[in-house]
């Protein structure tokens, strides 16, 4: 089911399958609406707006260890694939809902409750989640989100000619992954030598396919034309990592700020060891927001 919010000059598009936020439009005074999120066209990607959950990448042999049995999860966890219920509407937002049901139960077993409220803001929307351990024994769990921006935004444009901006200069390398999409042992990649931005070319996710930091001073970061600086900014607060990714030649960029990522090639498979991961005691609540401003 389709559900539209608005707010002023700014509309959303909110689809309860996979609870994503899978339209964006801003209309300028006496221009037409300027469309901000990727349409999921299967020529690159059918992927619009995907919420990770519970965990953020792959397994692996797409197996985890949680109380010492094995359970099996597709790259990126469930919820993308799972009907939410609506909790919560109103003009400007949604409030959506997945809880456990046989299917999630049978590759994570514990009783938990994932709210996702979409959120139109004065420039821009917001996209929050609260989590809930509704089970009697304490839950892991990984969360990202993994937003694709239009990129190019306009006609005449090339997708070369938008940066990447970070809030601060970064002295950061990026996480290599294996073939298999797994955090590969064999170091990382430099890449932020004392900057703030880098260039994102389609010959370097040919051969990095994600890239990954881990730890940036940055709580945000933004998405811009080099010459006219439109574009967006996402503020992440709270996400301690952040990926981009892009097949060549497609005209969009995901900016994802992620809670976990994907299993490491030498780790042990125990979910609650995996980088990130969060621990919530029976009863307990965590929440994340991360906001995206029209610039």
């Amino acid at each position: 089911m389709k559900l539209e919010i608005s707010r002023g000059n700014l509309r959303g598009t909110v689809d309860t399958h996979g609870g994503e936020l899978i339209s964006f439009l801003a209309a300028a005074d006496g221009a037409g609406a300027t469309e901000y999120i990727w349409n999921g066209d299967p020529k690159f990607w059918t992927g619009r707006n995907p919420i990770l959950f519970p965990i953020v990448g792959n397994l692996k042999k797409q197996t985890v260890e949680i109380d010492g049995t094995a359970y099996h999860m597709n790259r990126h966890g469930f919820a993308r694939n799972m009907e939410f219920a609506v909790a919560d509407q109103g003009d400007d937002f949604v409030s959506l809902e997945l809880r456990e049901n046989a299917e999630t139960l049978a590759c994570y077993p514990f009783r938990f409750s994932l709210r996702v409220c979409h959120r139109i803001l004065e420039h821009g929307f917001a996209t929050s989640f609260h989590i809930e351990n509704t089970d009697e024994r304490p839950m892991p769990f990984c969360i990202g989100a993994h937003t694709a921006f239009r990129c190019p935004l306009h006609e005449g444009e090339q997708f070369s000619d938008y940066r990447v901006v970070f809030a601060e200069p970064e002295q950061a390398d990026s996480i290599l992954l294996t073939p298999d999409g797994l955090i590969s042992a064999d170091g990382r990649l430099p890449f932020l030598n004392g900057t703030d931005c880098f260039t994102p070319d389609y010959d370097l996710f040919g051969r990095l396919d994600t890239i990954i930091f881990d730890g940036l001073k940055s709580t945000s970061m933004s998405l811009l034309h080099d010459q006219t600086k439109h574009g967006v900014r996402m503020d992440f607060e709270g996400f301690p990592m952040v990926a981009f990714w892009t097949k060549p030649g497609a005209p969009y960029l995901c900016l994802e700020p992620w809670h976990g990522c994907a299993a490491a090639e030498n780790e042990s498979g125990q979910f609650e060891k995996k980088p990130h991961c969060m621990i919530l005691a029976p009863k307990e609540a965590k929440d994340l927001t991360y906001t995206v401003t029209i610039l």
